[in-house]
């Protein structure tokens, strides 16, 4: 039994990296089981971070570290995405990794696990499920401080952002986001934009890339993107955009 023992708590120590979440179902799927777990807590060898959920004993535990093991541990479709991901490709350069708010995307009843949402990461997390996007399409693995997290593709990111505005993210705060990206990719661009299921988002991405001038928006293939009828107001006593159907804050259109 000893020996057995040892060798699982070898197992675990080898899973235990700093930084790094392990959550009890996940190390039962090893074989490490209920009880051995119980055994190891007890002993000193683990420490709860939450219910479900440890890490190693005094181990500094950031919530990048906590997403890697939700992401490749109980496969759950979560992702960083919006300003979080655009500051992590480099695009919104006062992000800072602490006292901010992560955005993270799921689809719609997507829960995140107790033991994340009731820790104190000393960020705030925001976590929106919507479908107004195809599943994971602008996605990709991205690495922060040896933690590999999925994190949407700034194509995406932005979109993201303007799917948060006006409530939660300001108009112009967007644009001069978007003024900034100037490399996004036409293809995959546009097979967003034909899978994007919000017509609020797909006028303000033509608007914002149209008012930029980037190179790249000549590029994008429109024939299948709809952006509906009527307009859509954005701000009240906003300024009419004939050409997008949306009326906007009068401070984005003077610029």
């Amino acid at each position: 039994m000893t020996t057995h023992k040892e060798t699982k708590l070898k197992k675990l120590f080898s899973l235990l990296q700093p930084g790094k979440v392990v959550t009890s179902s996940w190390l039962e799927g090893l074989g490490i089981s209920r009880d051995l777990q119980k055994y190891y807590l007890e002993s000193g060898w683990l420490e709860v971070l939450g219910r479900g959920a440890y890490k190693k004993p005094g181990d500094n535990v950031e919530w990048y570290g906590a997403l890697n093991a939700i992401q490749e541990q109980t496969n759950a479709k979560v992702h960083v995405g919006g300003l979080t991901a655009l500051s992590l490709h480099g695009f919104s350069h006062y992000f800072r990794m602490s006292n901010e708010t992560i955005y993270l995307f799921s689809p719609r009843k997507e829960k995140l696990p107790k033991w994340f949402t009731d820790y104190n990461w000393n960020v705030e997390i925001s976590h929106k499920e919507t479908t107004f996007l195809t599943d994971e399409l602008g996605t990709k693995s991205i690495e922060i401080k040896q933690n590999k997290v999925l994190a949407s593709l700034p194509e995406r990111a932005i979109m993201e952002c303007l799917f948060l505005a006006p409530k939660k993210m300001d108009l112009v705060e967007c644009y001069h986001l978007f003024e900034g990206l100037v490399n996004l990719k036409p293809k995959l661009a546009t097979e967003l934009l034909e899978g994007c299921n919000s017509v609020k988002v797909k006028r303000l991405f033509l608007y914002m890339a149209d008012k930029a001038n980037h190179q790249w928006f000549q590029f994008l293939n429109l024939d299948k993107v709809d952006i509906g009828a009527g307009n859509r107001i954005l701000a009240e006593k906003g300024v009419y955009q004939a050409k997008y159907l949306i009326s906007i804050p009068k401070e984005l259109a003077e610029l």
